[in-house]
């Protein structure tokens, strides 16, 4: 069972099985965190600049903006980096993209990342839009309610209400 607190390395595991029948990236692409934006621009022999402004853009979600490769279509295509149904930076791709897999537990693999790399509890923007992806149906997993995230159920109140906008 895939909670919040599932290590990193377990989550890895878990979907590690990629069939490469590039059927996630024909939906859009992952976004980029820690070193992958280095290890991208190595893998293709250019600059960090030059990825930015060839390959990726900026996409807003829960509050920040994050990078994520290009799609070819409008607002929902193919990732810039999928040739021939497959990923071309396969052995450096991105950690979402990594565990954004067509196995069994895609969607709690989703719903993990959501909640340790999109969501910050720190910031109540963040939060009143974590509320609205679980409204409109998004997967709820183990440690991810909004009382796990805002242990507080007056602070909570007050974020959800507009009293804490910072």
């Amino acid at each position: 069972m895939i909670q919040k607190t599932t290590p990193v390395r377990q989550i890895l595991k878990i979907s590690e099985k990629c069939n490469q029948c590039g059927n996630c990236c024909n939906y859009g692409a992952g976004f980029l965190f820690g070193d992958d934006l280095k290890n991208i621009a190595q893998h293709l022999n250019i600059t960090q600049k030059e990825l930015k402004k060839k390959y990726l853009e900026e996409k807003e979600q829960f509050n920040k903006t994050l990078l994520r490769p290009k799609s070819t279509k409008k607002p929902f295509g193919p990732c810039i980096f999928l040739k021939k149904n497959i990923c071309s930076i396969h052995s450096v791709k991105p950690l979402h993209c990594k565990i954004g897999n067509c196995n069994k537990h895609g969607e709690e693999l989703s719903a993990w990342f959501t909640l340790n790399y999109l969501v910050d509890k720190n910031d109540p923007e963040s939060v009143r839009q974590y509320k609205i992806y679980l409204e409109s149906g998004g997967k709820l997993i183990q440690g991810g309610k909004l009382q796990d995230l805002i242990p507080s159920k007056n602070k909570l109140k007050q974020i959800l209400s507009y009293k804490i906008l910072r």
